[in-house]
């Protein structure tokens, strides 16, 4: 499944269920399987793996693991496609970072994320002997904002792979996005994906990020516009009360490319 060019190799856990996960540091099933599955040479290629599942008193669990096999806590784009794959209008989705809910109109999917924590205004970093501001927001999973300018040449993996691994994020790491103004209510974004390491086509979760902290650097209203690298425009919706959101939306397309068979 993809959205917005994040794509993902979906399975349903009946099938998955004798698989252990990772216990006491060691790599169970499903972290190798990640791994094996995304590899875009010799399985079937992905960002990430959604292994769900019907759950109580959620409509759907979802479980997200990296490419790099790692489980993250929450993915936006990943819990679009999720509710897409559930068939219902309406569902509650649960993840590691608490419930989703989920608005399901064909092929455009709105998913409610859990209220953003831990932000964070102007840090200064020192990377590559330069000293930078970043911001940071956890919006299910954490991320780095930094504001810049001709966004097309920024070198997104260098850069962003030195933040990712800065030791004040230490030891969870961030994602990074990178994010330049285009109007009062629109930004392009390019985005770092810890897990992946290396820039996706879009970040649901980080495209949150950018136009909530957008949100708070200048007169946003209630919606941003972000402008991924696939060249989706995904709406952000939100209420802020000062520094405080609630009420937090992402907005985009997704759909189901195919079916298949994967020899284990």
């Amino acid at each position: 499944m993809v959205a917005s060019g994040n794509d993902f190799v979906v399975i349903a856990a009946k099938r998955v269920k004798p698989l252990p996960v990772r216990q006491a540091g060691k790599s169970g099933s499903l972290n190798i399987l990640a791994r094996k599955i995304c590899d875009r040479k010799y399985g079937v290629g992905a960002d990430g793996l959604l292994v769900l599942e019907k759950a109580l008193p959620a409509d759907v669990k979802m479980r997200i693991f990296n490419s790099d096999g790692s489980e993250a806590e929450m993915c936006g784009n990943g819990s679009r496609c999720a509710s897409l794959w559930a068939g219902l209008k309406k569902l509650n989705l649960k993840t590691r970072a608490g419930s989703v809910e989920s608005i399901v109109k064909k092929d455009r999917v709105k998913i409610k994320l859990t209220d953003p924590q831990g932000l964070r205004l102007d840090i200064p970093l020192r990377v590559n002997n330069r000293g930078i501001k970043v911001n940071f927001i956890n919006t299910g999973v954490p991320h780095a904002v930094i504001f810049v300018s001709g966004i097309d040449k920024i070198n997104v993996q260098g850069i962003g792979r030195a933040i990712r691994y800065h030791h004040k994020f230490s030891p969870a790491g961030v994602n990074v996005d990178f994010i330049e103004v285009l109007s009062k209510d629109a930004l392009r974004i390019r985005t770092y994906e810890r897990g992946v390491e290396d820039e996706t086509l879009a970040c649901g979760t980080g495209s949150v990020a950018a136009a909530l902290i957008f949100a708070l650097k200048a007169p946003v209203a209630h919606k941003v516009y972000v402008h991924t690298k696939s060249g989706e425009i995904l709406k952000i919706y939100f209420k802020k009360d000062n520094s405080r959101f609630v009420d937090v939306w992402l907005e985009g397309k997704a759909q189901a490319v195919y079916k298949g068979e994967y020899y284990v």
